[in-house]
């Protein structure tokens, strides 16, 4: 009995050790710049970007958010993606904003210059950074429609929000490029070479999170193809902690949310995606919500949904509602 107590202990301690070396120097390596994504950006007039604005979360954080004011009863929120800043969706804003409703461009806590960079409290803390804000739009007007907005990984947390407690914050869901899980069809690997993933770390931190250990999720686990020498000037977040990787994306029962969403769901993507399939969104998605609308807009790229006029023409229309 001794032995085998003594085998069992020796055993666990050898466990114990791998995941505190796992954890303590398993690191991201940042990736090589994706021209893709700052590309798609050349030429673009932020002349008529509106002021950060700031509201306080429940935990005292003042948080950044864009207002682009139009019609009270037409209500239009954007999440950016991972990285992204409150001036990302600029253009989409802007193009929604034309069309006659009011539009809001948030930046997430630990991105654009608010909170940690890259990095939450604790994993949930998104959800209740965006119901304090709408918060701040007061009570519903009557016939007031309020539409959510996520891109890529702003679109699997928006899918994540509306699927949860906080869903009836919103009337109508749009997932322009939306992030799924790592295993997900829709999903290149490795993003198409946007991120670089510490791996081991994860599983470590996922091992010892189902054991009450929540000490280390503020670790980083993931670096983005970000070009780091405008990081300053841009406020582009190029890491992620474990916290906010798991925060700011979908749920591992994405497709379950994609049932639970209670109004209707649109999604497009850009036929030549480097990040994403586009062509699988549709099979994966649909047999889910017959009533799910896909749009696949020919010859762009995954940060030109945001950014040119055939798109923006689109996801605007959809987002005017």
């Amino acid at each position: 009995m001794r032995v085998a107590l003594a085998i069992f202990a020796g055993l666990v301690l050898i466990v114990v050790v791998a995941l505190a070396g796992v954890i303590a120097f398993n690191v991201p390596t940042p990736p090589r710049t994706m021209t893709s994504v700052s590309a798609a950006f050349a030429g673009t007039d932020f002349s008529g970007l509106p002021p950060k604005q700031h509201f306080v979360a429940r935990d005292g954080t003042a948080l950044v958010y864009r207002v682009y004011p139009g019609d009270p009863a037409r209500i239009v929120v954007l999440i950016h993606g991972s990285s992204g800043t409150s001036a990302d969706l600029h253009l989409l804003a802007s193009a929604i904003h034309a069309r006659g409703p009011t539009v809001y461009a948030l930046a997430m806590r630990g991105h654009d210059g608010t909170g940690r960079s890259g990095d939450i409290d604790y994993i949930g803390q998104l959800e209740n950074d965006v119901a304090d804000f709408v918060k701040t739009l007061g009570p519903r007007r009557p016939g007031e429609v309020r539409t959510l907005l996520g891109f890529s990984s702003g679109g699997g947390f928006a899918l994540r929000l509306a699927s949860g407690p906080q869903g009836g914050l919103f009337d109508r869901l749009i997932l322009v490029a939306p992030q799924f899980p790592y295993n997900a069809p829709t999903m290149r690997k490795g993003a198409g070479g946007w991120v670089s993933v510490a791996v081991p770390r994860i599983v470590a931190l996922s091992i010892v999170n189902r054991l009450g250990v929540t000490a280390f999720n503020g670790l980083p686990v993931m670096a983005m193809a970000v070009d780091r020498a405008v990081l300053t000037k841009t406020h582009l977040t190029p890491v992620y902690s474990y916290r906010m990787l798991r925060n700011f994306g979908p749920s591992d029962d994405y497709l379950g949310d994609v049932r639970r969403v209670r109004g209707p769901v649109i999604v497009f993507d850009g036929a030549k995606d480097e990040i994403f399939y586009a062509d699988r969104f549709a099979p994966l998605l649909k047999p889910l919500r017959p009533d799910l609308s896909v749009t696949i807009i020919p010859g762009l790229t995954h940060m030109e949904l945001t950014t040119r006029p055939v798109a923006l023409d689109a996801i605007a229309a959809a987002a005017a509602g």
